[in-house]
């Protein structure tokens, strides 16, 4: 009795949890904490948290993979949902862009479209992240091409695009590239104000920029056809997110499926939402989170976070030398793809210096150009190194 009482014990969780599972398990504590007691992006740190308590929990079996080759099915239901939803058929990403183009409004972009140029130049922390990863490489740290192009993509702030990307071109970096990005995006309110002070102006975030004109319906049933017809041609892997977003886009702004388009921005939109942001927890397992690259890539992410934001901001005032009227160089910021919070930012900073300035909807013309812009990028990363 007593010796099945000892075989049953070893086959429990307690009996086998490493440290480092206890620790990774306080994480995904501490993600919930933050999600319900501050706020801070609970539709992502909430689901992410709970997956990081279950992936590392001993002996569940919930990561395994399904195995075609096996008569008996084992496989976890995590296992599954990465396995279809991720590695193999990569489905979540583009539906949750499906959600987020029926939610997006374009007239900011069609009423002043010199703000595409400012989401392309916030673009440029991927391209310093990527750089840098290829550097880290060369030092010896397991930085291939692949890799380079998963943990450059952080610096467009946006969770999907880099889910899509990773899932794509390095698995093994999903969960911790996935987790850094949306931590960052939860944490723009801390990391962007002082470097906007510190590349503008007193002077420069006080410029008011008058109203925006109103946007017809009609130019803004032309925009998605359009920029999904130019982009897809000139970039076609980057099909998959940018077809789903205009599509969604154009749910919204035809005004004749209000039945398609509540359910992309609620039912289907929340449901996707559930099922990438838990399984993208399941992978920060401890084996993944406590090494070295885990740290690189946290500031390799911070790195194209904060050069992203100051592309933006530096392409913004080289625009004013040649513009009679002047853009302020805050808005520059948003050109990350953290919707709508860079935007917010922006917004508040320019009111702080001036309370007569109201930027948030030019600043969400350069928010929404990151967006496409990222997925863009991601596309070219796919063409250029995927398989």
């Amino acid at each position: 009795m007593i010796e099945q009482l000892l075989d049953f014990i070893k086959t429990t969780g307690l009996a086998n949890i490493d440290w480092r599972d206890a620790v990774m398990i306080c994480v995904g504590i501490s993600f919930i904490y933050l999600a319900i007691k501050k706020g801070w992006e609970p539709y992502e740190l909430l689901p992410i948290g709970l997956g990081i308590i279950a992936a590392n929990m001993p002996l569940t079996g919930l990561l395994e993979p399904p195995n075609p080759d096996s008569l008996n099915q084992t496989a976890g239901i995590f296992g599954i949902f990465f396995h279809y939803g991720l590695s193999y058929w990569n489905l979540l990403p583009p539906i949750i862009f499906l959600g987020i183009g029926a939610l997006t409004d374009f007239g900011p972009v069609i009423a002043n479209p010199k703000t595409l140029l400012l989401g392309a130049a916030a673009q440029i922390g991927i391209f310093m992240a990527f750089w840098g990863a290829l550097f880290a490489g060369s030092l010896g740290m397991n930085f291939g091409i692949e890799e380079a192009a998963s943990i450059g993509i952080i610096g467009g702030a946006d969770g999907p695009t880099t889910i899509f990307l990773s899932a794509r071109l390095a698995p093994d970096l999903l969960g911790i590239t996935a987790v850094i990005a949306y931590s960052y995006m939860a944490a723009v309110a801390f990391i962007q104000p002082p470097l906007m002070k510190l590349f503008t102006t007193e002077k420069e975030r006080q410029i008011i920029m008058r109203p925006l004109r109103e946007v017809s319906k009609l130019e803004k049933l032309i925009f998605p056809n359009v920029a999904l017809i130019i982009i897809i041609l000139v970039v076609p892997k980057s099909a998959p997110l940018i077809a789903m977003f205009m599509i969604g886009n154009l749910f919204r702004e035809s005004g004749v499926v209000p039945r398609l388009t509540r359910s992309a921005t609620n039912e289907i939109l929340n449901i996707a939402t559930i099922f990438l942001m838990i399984t993208v927890g399941t992978q920060l397992t401890a084996e993944r989170v406590f090494d070295w690259q885990t740290i690189v890539i946290l500031v390799l992410g911070f790195l194209a976070f904060s050069c992203g934001t100051v592309g933006g901001i530096l392409f913004a005032k080289i625009m004013n030398l040649f513009l009679k009227e002047k853009i302020n160089p805050l808005i520059g910021s948003a050109g990350v793809s953290a919707v709508p919070m860079a935007a917010r930012i922006s917004h508040h900073l320019g009111q702080q210096a001036n309370p007569d300035n109201f930027l948030l909807s030019h600043a969400m013309g350069p928010n929404v150009a990151g967006v496409i812009g990222s997925a863009v990028i991601a596309g070219v990363f796919i063409s250029l190194v995927g398989n």
